[in-house]
């Protein structure tokens, strides 16, 4: 799975890893808006790093939890998906809007084996200081860059670099300094 290899996605220590994250998940977004100690407790055990000052707003859903990193002061407004078979880093200053989905899962072309519940996952990865606008969606394998923006509804099927302004489906550089 963290190679990217094919692996079976019932497998039953994933799927005792992904009852953990469910709980999880589950407390934290049931958890009320005024306890922001009870959700960073939460959060602390959920993700395998949540940096100082960041925050997310519920409701969180992930696969697992311990493989997405948070950097600091980053904020995730409402609905993050963040599907984390691979590995998702989020960097420091990081603004994602409402509903964004990061997606590292992939699936094999050929059927047989999709009806057999394999999969596998690239890694994905946030740089520092970037916008994710709302409803943005960032598929396996792809980097944003640091000081990025990717627009509103955005889908991000290939790497975008430093400084740029990416949109559309599939998301395009509009400008870049």
């Amino acid at each position: 799975m963290l190679a990217g290899d094919l692996y079976i996605v019932d497998d039953p220590e994933l799927t005792r890893d992904h009852l953990r994250a469910m709980a999880l998940m589950e407390r934290f977004n049931c958890s009320p808006a005024a306890d922001a100690d009870l959700r960073r407790r939460i959060l602390d055990d959920l993700l395998g790093d949540f940096g100082e000052g960041s925050e997310i707003r519920p409701p969180l859903y992930c696969d697992y939890g311990y493989q997405i990193y948070i950097g600091v002061r980053t904020f995730a407004n409402f609905g993050l998906m963040a599907l984390d078979v691979a590995r998702i880093a989020i960097g420091d200053d990081v603004q994602i809007g409402p509903n964004v989905q990061l997606l590292t899962p992939t699936h094999p072309a050929d059927a047989r084996l999709r009806r057999a519940k394999w999969e596998a996952a690239k890694p994905i990865t946030i740089g520092d200081n970037a916008w994710l606008g709302g409803g943005a969606i960032v598929l396996a394998g792809v980097s944003v860059g640091e000081n990025a923006i990717v627009g509103a509804g955005a889908v991000v099927t290939k790497d975008v670099p430093p400084n740029s302004v990416v949109v559309g489906n599939p998301a395009r550089i509009v400008r870049s300094s």
